[in-house]
């Protein structure tokens, strides 16, 4: 009694094995109530398919249709838009948190681009790389970059001062600050930083095959929406939350195997 009182603790411990039965309950807990509404007949199966129904039309996808095909290649384009977005922003995100003439000439300009819709950029993509993979790339870069480089920015900031202070009291040059010190300190928070705009890239995925694909999962919704195959528009949002959701614990695992005296609890 007293452990489970201890829970609700503030970032109070617990188990792994409890941990883990609540991930369970709360993923079983969705799945009941979404049985239990496609079941009672409560919404039309046009509007919500049962999980069955979903399962079925998984394997079918999968057999019939090749899936796979659909997957590496979503998989890929949000891979390429996020690495070129994490390759350009992290640079220059922890030069902006670093000097101030940076910050001053770089931040109000990212401040004001992270507000611009990326579907609106749809025809300008077209008009400026075409309508290959490149532009789907293209789409998932603006999603996610200018959002990327002030949350770096911000990462960088919050590294002590007396951290530097001491660098530069024991001779560290400009370049040794901002490479041993200033990123190595933020790295944590950076890796941090990745997690959550990866998910971003993957939300943009759809509107990034919008743009005259003939395959991918977001291709594949958009296509089954024009023929009212809900059950597939499900399968494709399950797909596309689950490679996000492995990718995000890839993540998280290599932020524990990196930092580990950051997870003592």
């Amino acid at each position: 009694m007293a452990s489970r009182l201890s829970w609700w603790a503030i970032r109070g411990p617990m188990s792994r094995g409890a941990y883990l039965a609540l991930v369970g309950a709360g993923f079983g807990t969705f799945l009941a109530a979404w049985w239990g509404l496609a079941a009672g007949g409560l919404v039309d199966p046009v509007f919500l398919p049962s999980p069955d129904a979903v399962a079925r039309r998984a394997v079918r996808w999968a057999a019939q249709e090749d899936l796979l095909a659909d997957l590496k290649i979503s998989i890929r384009r949000v891979l390429s838009g996020f690495a070129l977005a994490a390759a350009m922003a992290v640079p220059l995100g922890v030069y902006i948190g670093s000097f101030r003439p940076v910050q001053a000439f770089f931040e109000p300009l990212m401040e004001f681009a992270r507000y611009l819709p990326a579907v609106a950029f749809v025809p300008l993509v077209m008009l400026w790389v075409g309508i290959g993979e490149a532009a789907k790339v293209a789409l998932i870069f603006i999603g996610t970059y200018f959002q990327m480089v002030l949350m770096v920015s911000d990462n960088v900031r919050q590294v002590p001062v007396a951290q530097i202070e001491a660098a530069q009291t024991l001779g560290a040059t400009r370049g040794e600050l901002i490479a041993l010190v200033v990123f190595k300190s933020a790295l944590p928070d950076i890796l941090d930083t990745l997690r959550v705009t990866l998910g971003w890239a993957w939300t943009y995925l759809v509107v990034a095959e919008l743009v005259a694909a003939n395959s991918g999962l977001g291709y594949a919704i958009l296509r089954a929406q024009r023929f009212l195959q809900t059950d597939k528009i499900f399968v494709g949002i399950l797909l596309i939350g689950l490679l996000g959701l492995l990718m995000d614990q890839g993540l998280r695992l290599m932020h524990r195997r990196a930092f580990p005296w950051l997870h003592t609890r």
